[in-house]
Formats: structure tokens, sequence, C-alpha cells
């Protein structure tokens, strides 16, 4: 055990300075991978584009989509190749569909319920406060 601890120690430092391969060879490909990652959602983020994400899985779409584009396909095939693999919620807006009306709606529901609940919350505390008209005429009395 102990000579594999010292065997990878020992390999450590070249892998370090192994040489990096840059991410794009071709700077058409790297702008058409600009263009889609600002239109395809990170599945981990959720509220990032896969442009504006850092997780590993943002890289490896990235990569994926680099890889897609290189084989030829067009913008519009790699996101229908990707919304087969992974549904529409990988794209940052969804079409208006029956599938994907929960995400269309969902915040004006949400924002709905909460308007209520903070209605009724309201009526109830102000059904608890003692009536001021009454109050007044103790004091007078």
């Amino acid at each position: 055990m102990m000579k594999r601890v010292l065997v990878l120690l020992l390999f450590l430092p070249i892998l370090a300075f192994a040489e990096v391969r840059p991410l794009g060879d071709d700077p058409a490909v790297e702008a058409r991978l600009k263009v889609l990652s600002t239109e395809l959602r990170c599945l981990v983020c959720q509220n990032q584009t896969l442009a504006d994400s850092s997780a590993p899985l943002a890289e490896d779409l990235r990569k994926e989509i680099r890889e897609l584009i290189a084989k030829g396909m067009t913008d519009q095939e790699v996101i229908d190749y990707l919304v087969v693999r992974y549904g529409d919620f990988v794209r940052y807006r969804p079409p208006l569909k029956s599938q994907t009306i929960l995400l269309w709606a969902g915040p004006a529901i949400l924002l709905m319920a909460g308007l209520g609940g903070l209605w009724r919350a309201l009526r109830k505390r102000n059904a608890m406060l003692p009536d001021q008209d009454d109050h007044e005429t103790e004091e007078e009395a």
C-alpha cells in the first residue's frame, strides 16, 4: 500500500506539467458554442446558462456541444439532440406547450398563493384585534 502511495506521489508532478490542449481549436466552433451555451440551461445550477456556469456537468455539456458542432450538426440539430436527451428543461427559454406549462405558470401561481396567504393572515390578524371604536367608547365612559 505504501509503495502505491509513493509511486502516485512521484507521478503527480509529471501530471501537473503535462501539456494542456486548448479547449477550442476552431474559433468558428467556439463562436457557435458561445451562442448555443447562452440558450441552454445548466442542469446543475438551473438558474444559469451553460455559458455562465462553472459546474463540471456544464463543462461536459460544452464539450459535448463542441463535438456535435465538429460533426457538422446545425445549431437547431444540437438543441434538438439535447432536448431529446434532457427534456425541454435544458432550454433556458422552454417553449410553451402542455409539458412545460408549469414552468411558465408556476411563478404566477406561487405569487397568487403567496398574496392569498398574506391576505388571509391579515384578515385573521385584524379579526383578532379589538375593535377600536369599542375601545374609544370605553375610554369616554
